[in-house]
Order: C-alpha cells, then structure tokens, then sequence
C-alpha cells in the first residue's frame, strides 16, 4: 500500500512539474510576445520608437526589480501562494493590456504584468527546487529550463499568428483561459513549500533599495540616446507635472549615479541584516557558494546577449523584407525547434557530459549564430539565411539555459531556496533587461545613423531628410512600408521614393547587423566566464 502511495506521489509531482512550467511558459511567452505583434499596435496606437521599447521594458524592468523581493517573500509566506497569486495578478493585467486604447494604459498594464511575472518566475523554479532530489532534481531542472528556451521562440510565433488571423489584443487576452487551466492545476497537484523563518518583520528597506538600484539602471541605458548620456538634447524627461532643468546636465548620468549609490547601499545594508540575524531580501552569502556566483556571473553575462537580439530581428523581418506577423513568427519557430531539440539532447546525454561544458557548448552555438546573422542578414537574402542560424540559436540556447540553472542551485540550501532562485532569477532578467535595452539603443542609433548618410544623395530636401529619419526611427521602423504614402504627397517622385523606401530598409538592416556583432560581444564574454563554472573551491564573503 505504502509503494502504490509512493508512486502516486511520485506521478503527481511530475504532472505538477508539468503545470509548474505551463506557468513559467505564461511569464516568458509574455515577454516575447509583443516583439512580433509591434507593427500593428504601433499602427493602433501609434506608438513612437521609445514607447516601443518601454512596452517591451517596462515589463521587463519591474520584472527584475521585483524578483528579489518576490522571492524572499515565498520563502516566508509559501511559494504556492504566492505563485498562484502571481497568476491572478498576471491574467488581470493581461485583460488590461488587451482592452486598451493607448500607449501609456498599455504600458501601465505591462508594469503590472511585470509585478506578476515576478511573483511567478522565482516561485517555479524554488518549487522544482523543494519537490525534487538528487537525479530527478536535475532532470526537473533540465525540463524547467527547456520550456524557457522553448517559449522564448513560441511566444513570437503565437503573437504573429494571433495578430493575422485574429487581432493583437488576443496575443494578451489569451492569457485569461491559459491562465484559470494553470492555476487549476497549481492548486490540485502542488504541495505548498515554505522556509523557516528568524525573527523579524520583512526586509521593507532592502526591498525599495533593490528596486531603486535596478529601476535607475534599466532606465538609463534606455532612455540615453534620448535625453543624452551626458549633455542633454532637445527633449527635455518630465514626469507628472516636473520638467527636468533645461540648462543642467542630462536625467540620464543622474539616473545611473543614483543606481550606483543604491548598490553599494543594498549590500551595506544587507550584510548589516545579515550581522544582526535579520532577515534579508538577498543573503549575499550565497555568493560564497562557487557554482551560484560563478553562475550567476555568466547567467547575467549570456542573459544581455541572448535575448537583445529578439527584439531587433521581428520588426526588420516585417518591417525591411515585408513579412506578416504569423510568417515572421515561422521564422522564429526555427529557434523553437533548435531549444526542443537541444531538450532531447540534454536529456540523452545527462551523467554523460558535466552540466558546465553543456553549457559552453551552449553558449558558443549561441555566439557562432549570432555572428552569422552579423555577417548574413540582407535585403538580398532575406529570412532563407537567417532562419537556419536561428535554429543552431535556440539549440544554443536550450543547452544554456536548461543546464546553467542546474549549476547555479545545485549547492543552495534549501532554506534558502527562494532567495537563491529569486536571485539568480534576478540575475537573467536584468541581464536581459540590459540586453535589450543596450542592443535596443545602438538598433536605432545605427539607423539613425546610416540613414543620415544614405539619404544625402536620393534628391530629398534637407527638411525630407530629418523627417524620413525621424519617422523610421521613431516607428520602430513601421513608417518604412508606407514611406510612398508619406512622400508622395510631397511632389516627390516614384524613382526617388522607391530609392529612399530601399536606402531605409538597408540602413535598418545594418541597425540589425551592429546590435547582432554587440549580442556577439556579450556572449563571447559569457563563453569566457562559463570556464568559472564547476570549481569546487569557495570563496568566503568580506
């Protein structure tokens, strides 16, 4: 009796695992999604290009900021409650995004998805962590991680096709029955997990000092090719009712001063908690554990280059070569099926080949992709070439990410497990948020750039100029298909409006091209720091 309840169990907690990374699914597919469905919001909406990259960052940023706080809290409060919490949160804010009908609604509605994705994400993983041991931990690990680098490509996909046949708004609105199926399944085959606790209320001053440290940044190495690294341009930041001074430097190095100010704040204060036996929203004694910090470095590392990239490629497919929404998606799908296969492969040779050189395999297809869109992408060859360098991307990717989550968890505690995966959670994500947001700037700094060259010798005015410029770079390069539209009225010719539509597409394709060698940098630091990854030797923490 004893041995068919022990196998019952055993079949519940892998069909939970399955409803574990539905829920994951939900917050990464989310993060992805809208990279193809841009075109038409940006149409609907009339989005400009720094309301674009908010859309996607402001996710992305409270997304990160939170992930610390959210795991700390799991670990006091129960990681099931606060997962399906996360869930709830998510689906209402997905209905918001769907139902809105302007810019700012919807990027108010991501923010709020971004507040339950961070409930979500560090949750998974600290469950797979507590419902599993020994080989079938890592075995759980490798699915966990799979199904990220899976639906990093299936959200494009789902969004295109969502977005032809249907409308841009269902590419949110899905969310609502995925999400009551998951939760269903959550609180039927889930058992609840938490930590023991010190004494103590919640680390309140740790948390908003985490949030400041990571919201400044992000915001930084956003918004500087718009309000100026250091001098500021004519656009001057406001926010409510305050306008930044004219005659004074830009927001932007106050900005990442005040970042800077708020990390070195962060970690005296947290091992002043950590002295005095407090609680604390990150134990930064994890970091004398080799696997997590020598992990974590590389996940950040690999994260900035590994996802930037996704951002640029859906709006130059639609955009430059002329592709719907649901065929670009089908371009991508080739990356899904690269991290599915990369999953059979983990899988065959699990106890065969240490989890770190996985991971340097991993990361080194990731680079030799990545380069080869740098050096292959064209007007002239169009998706044939980059569709197969995206599948040896996503079995990059699939060997990656499965497998550094497992190098990074292996050796924390379990008591600590909140704080662990919210950490290294944490870790990817701002990397990520760092990628984009890098990779982002120097897309449309390159376009720019290029434009302005290109369009000295069409016949343009040199008031036709800044205004063909300002509308490529501003649409995300949405303006460039309706360019004639524009122009035309303008008393310019066919020939020469056919010639700036031509010089445009190929300025952004060598936008794409610059973000793609800066991915390529990013991850060729990541391969270099994965040779950190197996030591056994710790380092105690000052």
């Amino acid at each position: 009796m004893s041995n068919m309840s022990s196998q019952t169990s055993s079949r519940k907690r892998w069909i939970g695992l399955v409803f574990i990374s539905m829920a994951i699914s939900l917050v990464i597919i989310d993060g992805t999604i809208v990279n193809t469905i841009f075109p038409a919001i940006i149409e609907e909406l009339d989005l400009s290009s720094t309301e674009v990259q908010w859309v996607q960052e402001s996710y992305i940023l409270v997304f990160a900021s939170l992930l610390l706080v959210f795991g700390s809290l799991a670990d006091r409060f129960g990681r099931k409650r606060i997962l399906n919490l996360g869930i709830v949160v998510f689906i209402i804010a997905s209905v918001w995004a769907g139902l809105t009908e302007s810019s700012t609604e919807l990027i108010l509605a991501r923010v709020v998805q971004g507040v339950g994705g961070a409930m979500v994400l560090p949750t998974t993983l600290s469950l797979v962590n507590a419902n599993f041991q020994g080989r079938e931990r890592g075995i759980a690990f490798g699915i966990w991680g799979s199904t990220i680098g899976g639906m990093v490509a299936v959200g494009p996909v789902l969004g295109g096709w969502l977005a032809t046949d249907f409308t841009w708004r269902w590419a949110f609105m899905i969310n609502l029955p995925l999400g009551i199926i998951i939760l269903a399944g959550l609180l039927w085959l889930v058992p609840e997990s938490k930590s023991p606790q010190r004494a103590g209320g919640i680390d309140w001053t740790g948390a908003v000092i985490s949030v400041v440290m990571f919201s400044t940044l992000v915001f930084g190495l956003i918004e500087g090719r718009i309000y100026g690294w250091w001098t500021q341009t004519e656009k001057q930041f406001s926010l409510g009712d305050f306008t930044w001074p004219a005659d004074s430097i830009s927001v932007i190095p106050v900005a990442l001063a005040i970042s800077i100010i708020a990390s070195v704040a962060f970690v005296r204060w947290e091992i002043r908690q950590e002295k005095a036996h407090k609680n604390v929203i990150l134990d930064l004694g994890l970091f004398s554990i080799t696997s997590f910090r020598n992990g974590s470095i590389a996940a950040g590392i690999i994260s900035m280059g590994e996802f930037g990239i996704l951002f640029a490629l859906p709006l130059w497919l639609q955009n430059v070569l002329g592709l719907s929404p649901v065929s670009s998606g089908l371009v991508l799908l080739w990356l899904a099926g690269g991290a599915f296969l990369a999953s059979a492969i983990g899988g065959a040779m699990s106890g065969k080949l240490p989890p770190a050189r996985a991971v340097q395999a991993g990361v080194l297809l990731e680079l030799v992709a990545v380069i080869g869109i740098a050096l292959l992408a064209s007007t002239e060859s169009g998706w044939v070439a980059v569709a197969p360098l995206l599948f040896i991307y996503g079995i990059g990717i699939g060997l990656a990410t499965a497998q550094l989550t497992g190098v990074v968890m292996q050796d924390v505690p379990m008591e600590q497990n909140g704080q662990g995966s919210g950490s290294q959670s944490t870790v990817r994500q701002v990397g990520s948020a760092l990628g984009i947001a890098v990779l982002g700037s120097m897309l449309f700094t390159g376009v720019q750039g290029n434009l302005e060259t290109r369009l000295q010798d069409t016949g343009l005015t040199a008031q036709q100029q800044t205004q063909v410029v300002e509308l490529v770079v501003d649409s995300a390069g949405g303006a460039i298909p309706v360019l004639d539209e524009i122009l035309l009225p303008q008393q310019v010719s066919q020939e020469v409006v056919d010639e700036v539509i031509y010089q445009s597409g190929e300025a952004f394709t060598e936008g794409v091209h610059l973000a793609a060698w800066a991915a390529g940098l990013f991850l060729f630091l990541g391969f270099l720091s994965t040779f950190q990854l197996g030591r056994k030797s710790k380092v105690p923490l000052v």
